[in-house]
């Protein structure tokens, strides 16, 4: 065989490999892909190799943790997702995750965000709702909405999304912290 040949085989192999990975993740919460991946990564010899890959990354392009991030805002600065949410006193699950998620997207920097994200955050604070994506469900069909949903990775009900705030959230988190209904 050709070295072209067998680059060919080697591509496709590797093609058909990422493909069963991306099927067997592709339901998984974040934490559980990192989880598995970290594991396949020291199980095949990797792990090295990997960290040392990330390590050259340029700073800049590393995202602080989103719950020990400022955010500053209309509303004045909060210190912390724990400072903002008490401000805003969120009443329902749809107005939770409203509050973490208006957080995570001003404090990562990122567009969008992932129910999974948010429910992480809600979870830490005491506060998690029994199911996130009605939450945000809720959020997307009120008019005017305050959620839309920009993504979608899979095929399946349970694929993972990605969602975004509109203006009309942000104002309404704003207008909540001001303690205005």
């Amino acid at each position: 065989m050709t070295d072209t040949a067998n680059q060919k085989t080697d591509a496709m192999e590797e093609l058909t490999a990422m493909t069963e990975i991306a099927k067997a993740l592709g339901s998984l919460d974040t934490e559980s892909v990192r989880r598995v991946l970290q594991w396949a990564a020291d199980r095949f010899g990797v792990s090295e190799e990997i960290s040392t890959h990330q390590s050259t990354k340029s700073k800049e392009s590393e995202q602080p943790n989103a719950s020990e991030t400022e955010v500053e805002g209309s509303t004045g600065t909060h210190h912390d997702i724990a400072d903002l949410y008490a401000a805003a006193k969120p009443k329902s699950d749809p107005e939770k995750a409203l509050v973490v998620a208006y957080w995570v997207q001003r404090s990562t920097g990122h567009d969008d965000f992932d129910a999974a994200t948010i429910n992480k955050e809600l979870k830490h604070l005491g506060h998690g709702v029994g199911n996130i994506t009605a939450a945000l469900g809720g959020l997307i069909t009120r008019r005017p909405q305050l959620v839309i949903q920009t993504r979608k990775a899979g095929t399946s009900q349970q694929a993972r999304k990605r969602y975004k705030l509109t203006n009309e959230g942000l104002k309404y988190v704003d207008h909540m912290i001001q303690g205005e209904e």
